[in-house]
């Protein structure tokens, strides 16, 4: 064959090609987000480069300057992280009534873990429209929402809806039947177990016991979440426990937002760390969690001794109206118990240290906001007795801010290796029910907060590392095998910020306020906040546990 016909045959083979790949469909997008840094949560540093998603799932990572997409968001400038996901959020209830939960998305939050002590299931027929933590989330797929939600069972759940709020040990029966409960809600989708031992009367759990039921949890796959008993005088047999639960059960344990609230105690946090150290040493797998701040919240009722509490709220009531146990209840807050965390104590017997959240009564909404101490410099009169008068006009319950750890342990705390962050807040809105309320500064600002204040100004954390505590690292702890991460095939949970301007707005004095430096989050492949808008998508699921077995004929809503 002469060469000139080769040539031919060489050129038409090449022109057949061309004309093939022209005709081939090339591949297109949903959502662009270009020429940003990309930091893919795994803790590595970041490179500026293209994502793309499609379905809902990152389709693609690289040079993708020439791939179509309908829609492109430039981030020059900017960072993009996976969606940050709160580990420990108190969203519930909040979430049914603003489902947009525009405190949580616009703090680039796209997965909140619900469900520590107190959880949607199980519960008795009557107030809500379900009765297991599986009609929880069957609701909650059914009315929408804009943030991806997981969920533990709560123990104090489990053991109030068995046995009641009775001050008494729970029987070997009731012990069996808590065991079949935390079963149930395992199958439903729960994350594991999740314990709030501070406060009666799940705190009236023992030791043993809490092993025993957290074996359950991990036969499923499922970690132990504990609000451990005493964070102030008993903080280190508290430690203790934890990791001794986690020996007992074979299982995982995150502490929630590990800290030393007792100003007595401050100093000691590296004591803290040292016991972990060693238990994970052993091979034991003892995690944790911090929020950025040091104050955190409960309520005025947690000033009232656990004897008081038998029974429930209404003989809590009974006895502050008697004025024999009213005395009793005096003497003990003022000198403690053994045992006992003395939230009164913990702040440094001062009652400045304590503010108002909120109040139903209309004579006490003026206080909103303001220190205890004022509420009882205005009352005049013993400030014991004024607590017990306004938790009776108050129907026994005031949520409060209580300032009791310090800056150098909560940071201590935060860079440990094993730490990873959570805001123990609700996603609430400045103009929803909630906006006249006076909740922590960190139901607004806690993820922002940890870019702007310990990344960029302290440098607590380099960048790529707080990332990874915000994203993969709590993925990873909860079993989340495919969120977490910006990787190919993963969900497609997005943050896109500016590192040089992110930062939280929130005060203790003004908590009502949005972030800034964030103006996009993407959950599931859908823009939620579109250029500091909340676009109203509601492209949030329901994640299910390990555990989780799908009703016949369906499958479940997330992997």
């Amino acid at each position: 064959m002469s060469t000139h016909k080769l040539v031919l045959i060489r050129t038409a083979v090449i022109a057949a090609v061309v004309a093939l790949c022209a005709c081939a469909p090339q591949q297109s997008y949903d959502l662009m987000i270009e020429n940003g840094t990309v930091i893919d949560g795994s803790g590595s540093a970041g490179s500026e480069t293209d994502v793309a998603i499609a379905d809902g799932k990152i389709a693609a990572i690289g040079d993708l300057a020439n791939a179509a997409a309908k829609r492109r968001i430039d981030a020059t400038g900017l960072v993009v992280s996976p969606g940050f996901i709160d580990m420990h959020n108190h969203s519930d209830d909040t979430l049914l009534d603003e489902p947009n939960c525009e405190s949580m998305i616009r703090q680039g939050v796209t997965t909140m873990v619900l469900g520590e002590g107190g959880s949607q299931g199980p519960r008795h027929p009557g107030g809500k429209p379900w009765t297991t933590l599986g009609g929880y989330f069957d609701h909650v797929e059914q009315k929408g929402v804009a943030a991806n939600i997981a969920s533990y069972v709560g123990q104090t759940q489990v053991w109030t809806y068995v046995k009641g709020d009775e001050m008494r040990a729970a029987s070997d029966a009731e012990m069996e039947k808590m065991k079949q409960e935390i079963a149930a809600a395992m199958e439903q989708g729960a994350m594991g177990l999740s314990t709030s031992l501070l406060m009666p009367p799940s705190s009236l759990v023992t030791t043993e016991q809490l092993v025993e039921l957290a074996k359950v949890a991990a036969k499923y796959g499922g970690v132990y979440s504990s609000h451990i008993r005493d964070e102030g005088e008993g903080v280190f047999d508290s430690v203790a426990e934890a990791i001794q639960v986690g020996r007992g059960a074979g299982v995982r344990v995150d502490i929630i937002h590990l800290k030393i609230a007792d100003k007595a105690l401050w100093g000691r946090m590296p004591e803290v760390v040292g016991m972990i150290d060693k238990a994970r040493d052993e091979g034991l797998d003892i995690r944790a969690n911090v929020y950025p701040y040091t104050a955190g919240q409960n309520n005025l009722r947690a000033i009232i001794p656990p004897w008081a509490h038998d029974g429930g709220n209404e003989k809590m009531l009974e006895r502050l109206r008697a004025p024999k146990t009213r005395a009793r209840m005096r003497k003990d807050i003022l000198s403690g118990l053994p045992g006992w965390y003395n939230h009164y104590l913990a702040t440094g017997g001062g009652w400045e240290g304590m503010l108002l959240v909120s109040f139903s009564n209309e004579k006490n909404k003026q206080f909103v906001g303001k220190r205890m101490s004022e509420l009882i410099a205005a009352r005049g009169g013993d400030p014991v007795e004024v607590l017990f008068d306004v938790l009776l006009e108050e129907n026994g319950g005031v949520p409060t801010v209580f300032f009791h750890h310090s800056e150098e342990d909560m940071q201590l705390a935060l860079k440990q290796t094993y730490t990873s962050i959570g805001s123990d807040g609700s996603a609430i809105s400045p103009d929803g029910p909630s906006g006249k309320t006076h909740p922590h500064p960190r139901w607004y600002g806690t993820f922002p907060r940890v870019l702007a204040r310990y990344v960029r100004e302290l440098k607590t954390l380099e960048l790529p590392q707080a990332v990874h505590k915000m994203t993969a690292m709590n993925a990873e702890k909860i079993n989340l095998l495919d969120r977490g991460l910006l990787k190919e095939g993963y969900w497609a949970d997005v943050t896109v910020f500016d590192p040089e301007t992110v930062a939280d707005k929130a005060t203790f004095e003004k908590p009502q306020q949005y972030p800034e430096g964030i103006p996009y989050v993407i959950v599931n492949g859908e823009v939620v906040l579109d250029n500091y808008k909340h676009s109203g998508s509601r492209s949030g699921r329901v994640l299910r546990g390990p555990g989780h077995k799908a009703k016949a004929g369906s499958s479940p809503v997330s992997d």
